[in-house]
């Protein structure tokens, strides 16, 4: 499901740049999360704002409704509406969703239901059900059938969905749930306005099944609706609740039992009860003419209500959930109202976090001095934390205070002492100040030798300014460009919660690292293991800017040797679509977290690339790397159809997934677009798509790959692919070319199979060949067997063996099982009709040349080669009887017969003695064929 707000509104036709003219100037921002966690911090002085704390939680006083207030802009409401509407339309287009929303719907009310009469309300839900279904399948139907349908669905779910009301919303049916029942029938009444093309009212229907059941949706239902709509609005209680979590972990078993299952308890009601506020909220919004809806408040519950005997001042300073407007910025542009009211509430809410995590950083500090192996000037992380924020320089401070905003990817014009600034693409709001050259020396010595976290932090802003100030001088380059001063700034970094002050951070050693190779040397030295950058991509706010950071200094895979690495990598690959401005820098970290990933799953040993590409699969980044084949730059597509291809050779049961949802046409697409260079990555991965254990998924994906792409001829692109192909390449590509070439007619010739075919001949070559060319060509015949278990491992010659009875005494180093599941596929014929074209094709092109090149290769005995070059004869002389005439089955006999016998002596190893003994045998039977006619 896309995640990008640019994404959702794009597929629903209208674009940024239109929104952006139609917004008016006082309209309401819209406050939508749709990535995990915030963007960054944006630090600045309000005066004049005016906040009212009252029952644990902040409430700004410019949330409230006022009776002129406007109504909320169409285009917020619209961008609602497609987000949401893009979970039902998928509904429409994919049945294998459709398949899991009705056995999740089903699951959830059928196994708790009991004996008894129901009232037909389980018969009107799966009739309802059913009339949906039908719609879907069909929609080729008569605009009166659909209509009846379409009113029949609604009748039947309404029915369902009014058990929620008033006097029976806590009753049960049968012993389900009015509001499970409710819940699932909202659901489909969801589906059933998006197919009558209702957006806005499918869109309410949806957001009330949280309403009805918010555990059952958020849980079972809709989870990941739930993950990019409502969590982040509720992230201040995970938070909450891991930390709690955390003290309890210390307690005697019997007693953290008791109370960590009232923590749950409490934890869970409180969430349920903030997705509720949440999705009547933005029902709210999307009512015609709707005015702007107060914003819903979520206190953390107090520690006390399950027996905590932990007190924090925090308690009396509760986050707020959080309204996040630098996505709606982004999209529809900045308003100083909202920037105010939302740096106000970063400010008091940021507290608590910052508490919550202070003891994990100060002994995660302490390690990192330690692992530095030298004696350092800050003898002790806890002063640093510990230590009250003063001012460092009076005097430069009285002039104004330094405030920064957050880089966006486009350009804003922002107000600096009154006129409009507008600098490399990124919005800052920056006071007047006067810096005196002694103020850039103090700020130096401060980063080099304080043991004040917050004299450091301080540094760091006066360092920015003087760096933005100087636009480049030499001068202060060099003073800012030492040693001292980079590790200085990393260990900000690594010990401070302030998140405005680690963006300047970030952005200024960017800077750093662009001007000098030395630089990124230094950071890479100081931070061996990239424990700090470790820390910087678990902070939902500054991830992203992290992850371009770390792509300027390339780490390599022996640096990553931490197990968060994957996952982290992925946080990145998910939401890093849009581009990061790092004041001079603009970077995509989808390009970060695809090099990243390439590091982890090529850049160690084979044990462990295979045990990180299978953490890639668990953790469901397959639908990620997907995505990022047909968007995105070639190199970037490329690098993520090689990732792909590293994903399924761990985990070869992953490939039918992949097979059957990649976009074929982007890989056409993206060979077409590799022009000059290699399609290594593509073939790669076509390559392992390929090698399904039945052939009808084998044979749909054929068809879709042929269908090309931009109305051009798939064959034709492989053709021109296999022409400029390295030549470790072309054996591979000439099997695919053949594959395709072998769903028309294999009596006809074609320019596509007498290429293929030639250059399959030229490869077997052992004398022109190198050791790689010699084992992708093995690889080329192992495909065209066509045989494959179900995790992508050849099977013919298991299939061979045991057609020659060689079965019943198979030895150790045979896999009986590999054996089984391929021949009690039900789709054996279809897999020997394949074989029969394929051989028909290789011995008509290939005639008297393809026979003497496998006999060739079999001779110069090179394992791997010789191995497949004999099970290829031995498959083929299956169905040699259908080829050529009784001069071609002479010919076949006098080449093969030789080397046959050859392979059948007492020294060879048993399975090639089977294997060329049933070969003889094949080729006799197909020659006394021709002599009884």
């Amino acid at each position: 499901m896309a995640s990008s707000l640019h994404q959702l509104l794009k597929e629903e036709g209208f674009e940024k740049d239109k929104l952006l003219k139609n917004q008016p100037d006082d309209s309401t921002a819209l406050p939508i999360y749709i990535c995990h966690g915030r963007k960054s911090s944006e630090i600045t002085e309000h005066k004049d704002e005016k906040t009212v704390i009252r029952n644990g939680s902040s409430v700004f006083s410019s949330f409230k409704p006022k009776s002129d207030e406007p109504v909320i802009d169409e285009a917020a409401i619209k961008a609602v509406i497609s987000i949401l509407g893009g979970y039902t339309g998928r509904y429409l287009k994919d049945e294998s969703y459709r398949a899991m929303v009705k056995d999740k719907c089903t699951s959830c009310l059928l196994s708790r239901r009991k004996a008894g009469s129901d009232g037909g309300i389980f018969m009107n839900m799966e009739l309802g059900i059913e009339s949906i279904d039908k719609l879907v399948e069909d929609r080729g139907n008569k605009k009166e059938l659909r209509m009846k349908l379409l009113r029949n669905s609604i009748r039947l779910l309404s029915i369902v969905a009014s058990l929620n009301c008033e006097k029976s919303r806590n009753g049960s049916t049968c012993g389900v749930p009015h509001s499970h029942l409710s819940a699932c029938a909202q659901l489909y009444l969801s589906i059933v306005y998006k197919l009558e093309k209702n957006h806005r009212l499918s869109a309410r229907h949806l957001l009330q099944v949280f309403c009805d059941s918010a555990f059952l949706a958020r849980t079972h239902l809709l989870p990941d609706l739930w993950d990019h709509f409502f969590l982040p609005h509720l992230l201040h209680l995970k938070v909450w609740y891991h930390k709690e979590l955390e003290h309890l972990s210390n307690l005697g078993n019997a007693l953290k039992e008791t109370k960590m299952k009232a923590l749950s308890k409490l934890y869970n009601d409180q969430m349920d009860m903030g997705t509720a506020m949440f999705a009547m909220y933005y029902k709210e919004w999307l009512k015609i003419g709707a005015k702007v809806p107060p914003v819903p408040t979520v206190p953390l519950p107090s520690s006390s209500s399950y027996g905590s005997s932990r007190r924090r001042s925090s308690e009396s300073h509760a986050s707020v959930s959080s309204i996040n407007r630098n996505l709606y910025q982004t999209v529809f542009g900045a308003t100083t109202e909202w920037q105010s009211m939302e740096l106000d509430r970063r400010i008091r809410t940021s507290i608590d976090i910052c508490r919550l995590e202070a003891e994990e950083n100060e002994f995660k500090y302490e390690n990192y001095n330690q692992n530095k192996k030298k004696t350092h000037r800050r003898s002790s992380s806890s002063h640093i934390h510990n230590t009250p924020k003063t001012e460092l320089w009076p005097e430069t401070q009285k002039s104004g205070h330094f405030r920064f905003f957050s880089c966006q990817s486009r350009p804003k014009g922002c107000l600096v002492n009154g006129k409009i600034d507008v600098r490399n693409n990124s919005m800052r709001k920056l006071e007047h100040l006067d810096l005196p050259l002694s103020d850039l020396s103090k700020a130096i010595a401060t980063i080099c030798s304080s043991d004040v976290l917050s004299d450091c932090e301080i540094a760091i802003r006066v360092m920015t300014k003087a760096w933005l100030d100087s636009h480049g001088d030499s001068t202060i380059e060099a003073a800012l460009t030492k040693a001292p001063i980079i590790e200085g700034v990393l260990e900000v970094l690594f010990a401070s919660n302030d998140d405005a002050v680690m963006e300047l951070a970030i952005l200024i050693l960017a800077e750093f690292i662009t001007r000098s190779k030395v630089n990124r040397q230094i950071i890479l030295n100081s931070d061996p293991q990239l424990e700090i950058f470790l820390k910087l991509l678990k902070n939902s706010s500054l991830f992203l800017k992290a992850a371009v950071l770390l792509y300027l200094l390339r780490p390599k895979a022996n640096q990553m040797i931490s197990t968060e690495w994957i996952p982290l990598s992925l946080r990145v690959l998910e939401f890093g679509e849009h581009l990061q401005t790092l004041y001079t820098i603009r970077c995509s970290p989808q390009v970060a977290a695809l090099y990243f990933l390439d590091q982890l799953l090529t850049g160690f040993n084979e044990d462990r690339n295979l045990e990180n590409a299978c953490q890639v699969v668990s953790l469901g980044g397959l639908n990620l790397l997907m995505r990022n084949v047909e968007f995105g730059g070639v190199l970037e597509r490329n690098k993520a159809a090689l990732i792909i291809s590293c994903c399924i050779r761990a985990d070869g049961s992953c490939r039918h997934y992949v097979a059957d949802k990649l976009n074929k046409a982007a890989l056409i697409e993206l060979m077409v677009g590799n022009c000059k260079d290699s399609n290594g990555s593509v073939i790669a991965l076509l390559t392992e798509l390929l090698c399904l254990n039945r052939r009808t998924q084998m044979m749909k994906f054929l068809n879709e790959l042929l269908r090309g792409w931009g109305g051009l001829n798939a064959m034709h692109i492989l053709l021109a692919c296999l022409h400029k192909a390295q030549p470790e390449e072309r054996p591979l590509v000439a099997a695919l070319l053949l594959q395709l070439d072998l769903l028309g007619d294999p009596f006809r010739c074609s320019v596509y199979r007498e290429e293929a075919v030639e250059v399959i001949i030229e490869t077997l070559d052992c004398e022109k060949c190198n050791e790689k060319i010699q084992q992708q060509s093995a690889k080329a015949l192992t495909m065209l067997g066509g045989r494959f278990s179900y995790m992508g491992e050849a099977t013919t010659e298991s299939w061979l063996l045991k057609q020659a009875g060689f079965h019943e005494n198979l030895e150790d180093s045979f896999q009986k099982k590999e054996i089984g599941d391929n021949f009690l596929d039900e789709g054996e014929e279809e897999i020997e009709n394949w074989q029969k074209k394929a051989a028909i094709a290789l011995l008509n092109s290939g005639n008297k040349r393809f026979l003497a090149a496998l006999s060739n290769s079999m001779a110069k005995d090179i394992p791997s080669l010789a191995r497949a070059s004999l099970v290829t004869i031995a498959w083929m002389s299956c169905f040699m009887h259908l080829a050529g005439d009784k001069d071609f089955q002479a010919m076949a006999s006098s080449i093969l017969t030789p080397r046959l016998l050859e392979s059948s002596n007492p020294n060879r190893v048993l399975e090639e003695r089977v294997l060329a003994t049933f070969s003889l045998q094949q080729i006799r039977k197909s020659s006394d064929q021709y002599v009884h006619l």
